[in-house]
């Protein structure tokens, strides 16, 4: 399945990097989640940077055939490599799972706003649900990437506060 995402923010390029580079930054992004557990790890690389996001949630609220597929719980893995300032590949997993998403992200900045384009491949290797199970990592991630949308965008404004 194809998954596209574009996240938009009124700030030029380098201070959307710094943004993402910011462990701080990815740190409320994962509590705004309201996730059950997570980890966050950003290190910096001779042009870019390596990012490590893990969450585990509840599955309550899910479909009934994901969560007998899943479980009570969700962890997935978010892996990022950053070769420059505007362009990541990405991997998105579920341990234990035969799902995952491959694809990239790409910053780019016209007139002083920011484009952050998520393109990925969504695959389920389940016969019959594959295609329904890859709708809901789909929609999970578009939630998370909706979180990082409101926090960075206060973020950026200077307003993001961690109670909020």
């Amino acid at each position: 399945m194809k998954f596209r995402h574009v996240l938009t923010y009124a700030a030029p390029l380098d201070e959307v990097y710094a943004m993402l580079a910011d462990p701080e930054f990815r740190e409320f992004v994962a509590q705004d989640q309201l996730v059950d557990a997570h980890s966050v790890s950003v290190s910096q690389t001779g042009r870019g940077m390596d990012v490590a996001i893990d969450l585990t949630r509840s599955t309550d609220g899910l479909a009934s055939f994901a969560k007998s597929f899943v479980g009570e719980s969700i962890k997935t893995e978010q892996r990022e490599s950053w070769t420059g300032t505007d362009r990541a590949s990405m991997t998105l997993s579920v341990p234990g799972k035969p799902g995952s998403m491959t694809g990239t992200i790409t910053l780019t900045e016209a007139a002083g706003v920011t484009t952050e384009t998520i393109d990925g491949d969504i695959k389920v290797s389940i016969p019959l649900v594959g295609g329904k199970l890859e709708g809901v990592i789909a929609d999970l991630f578009t939630t998370a990437l909706q979180v990082e949308q409101e926090v960075g965008t206060a973020w950026l404004a200077g307003e993001f506060d961690a109670e909020d």
